[in-house]
């Protein structure tokens, strides 16, 4: 059955369910999904301390000469009630004293023997950092269904958080099929290619993570094709990539189809990759690509990579969307939804221009992808594009002026 680029993520998203949860130490959670809400245990700050090195004072005493009576340390407990006429030296974090109700930095003050003058303009509550002012105790934190990156630590560190429940990483099962494929680390005769596209699966899946399983490389056999069905169906998800066209050869849906495979669809009105497949085999979902090495890599992109963040439990589990300008006029031919890499610099979506479907260069030189609709022709130079990144760090090669300016 084939079906349009949208039917499919449709099919996709009401197919997959998301991973059963467990609980990690909050040292292994980096790139997992939260499959809880964190609530905030105490107040952050939990009291009342300076954000600089200075004075505790009261701001009535402005532009009086004080007696400094004591000092705090971060980490101290101090007792002490701040009077009238004094000040009390204080260490950045330290706790505000009772009395007191600004900060003077020692920069802003004269020293006079033991004594400091202060200045003229104190502002109540200057330079102290309020209790709960940064996270108050029962606020949201953290949603379910937030991945977990290095700053989300941050904030389970500081409550006190040592565990959290998270949902179990997809796991993913790829190989591809075709006599005349090879592994890197094999010798290819001048009739053999290579097979790239495993291990970029690999690589991407692992990206997105997922736990990962290379299978191999099958032969145009049934037998053969079956053997490595076989062997990944312990799988949330299997990827494969060739035999899935109308060649004598193609035989990755018939050898599926001994295992009960379900087909949701089997075509995609989409260029490149057409003959791309999605079904199920009992609770294991299974993505069929094209061979072309280009036309698998984008179709990956666009449906493999929904389907892993569906099933990550991640909230953010829809594609999304740059909008930029596009670099020249660029023309495509009518009459299919297409797919064109191209490479986004920040302020500008440059597509590439020679992409047919059996090439490799295309996604190593790109970093995003734009899909235009059937009846697409042109886009002119400076129109808006809507682009899709699969790279999510936007690095420069020479040093730019990273403020904004009026």
């Amino acid at each position: 059955m084939a079906v349009t680029a949208e039917q499919a993520l449709e099919y996709i998203y009401a197919n997959t369910k998301v991973k059963s949860i467990y609980i990690l130490p909050i040292e292994n959670v980096l790139g997992f999904v939260l499959a809880e809400d964190i609530k905030a245990t105490h107040n952050l700050p939990s009291f009342d301390n300076s954000a600089m090195d200075g004075y505790a004072v009261k701001t009535e005493d402005a532009g009086k000469t004080v007696e400094v009576i004591h000092t705090i340390f971060a980490g101290d407990n101090p007792t002490i009630t701040l009077q009238n006429n004094q000040a009390i030296k204080i260490m950045t974090g330290a706790m505000v004293p009772k009395g007191s109700n600004c900060i003077v930095p020692i920069e802003d003050v004269i020293q006079i023997d033991k004594n400091i003058k202060l200045p003229q303009n104190l502002k109540q509550g200057r330079h102290i950092r309020l209790c709960g002012e940064d996270i108050k105790k029962e606020t949201t934190i953290l949603q379910s269904g937030q991945r977990i990156f290095a700053h989300h630590i941050t904030l389970l560190t500081s409550q006190g958080i040592s565990h959290v429940k998270v949902y179990k990483k997809p796991k993913v099962a790829i190989f591809a099929s075709g006599d005349e494929l090879k592994m890197h680390f094999q010798k290819v005769e001048s009739y053999q290619l290579y097979n790239t596209n495993s291990p970029t699966f690999f690589a991407r899946a692992e990206e997105l993570g997922c736990e990962v399983d290379f299978i191999g490389t099958a032969s145009d056999t049934l037998e053969d094709i079956q053997r490595y069905i076989k062997s990944a169906l312990d799988s949330d998800l299997i990827i494969t990539s060739g035999g899935v066209s109308v060649g004598d050869a193609d035989f990755t849906k018939e050898a599926f189809g001994k295992f009960g495979y379900e087909i949701f669809f089997d075509k995609v009105e989409i260029k490149p990759g057409k003959p791309t497949t999605f079904g199920r085999i009992k609770n294991t979902l299974v993505l069929n690509l094209p061979g072309n090495p280009l036309a698998a890599t984008l179709n990956f992109e666009l449906f493999a990579k929904s389907i892993i963040l569906a099933m990550s439990g991640d909230k953010e589990k829809y594609i999304g969307v740059i909008e930029t300008k596009i670099s020249d006029d660029f023309y495509i031919k009518p009459g299919r939804v297409t797919i064109t890499p191209g490479y986004f610099d920040g302020k500008i979506f440059a597509p590439l221009k020679d992409s047919s479907p059996g090439m490799i260069t295309p996604m190593a030189c790109s970093n995003t992808y734009m899909i235009t609709d059937e009846k697409c022709e042109i886009l002119e130079k400076d129109s808006i594009v809507k682009i899709i990144p699969t790279r999510f760090s936007f690095n420069s090669t020479q040093t730019i002026d990273l403020l904004n300016r009026r």
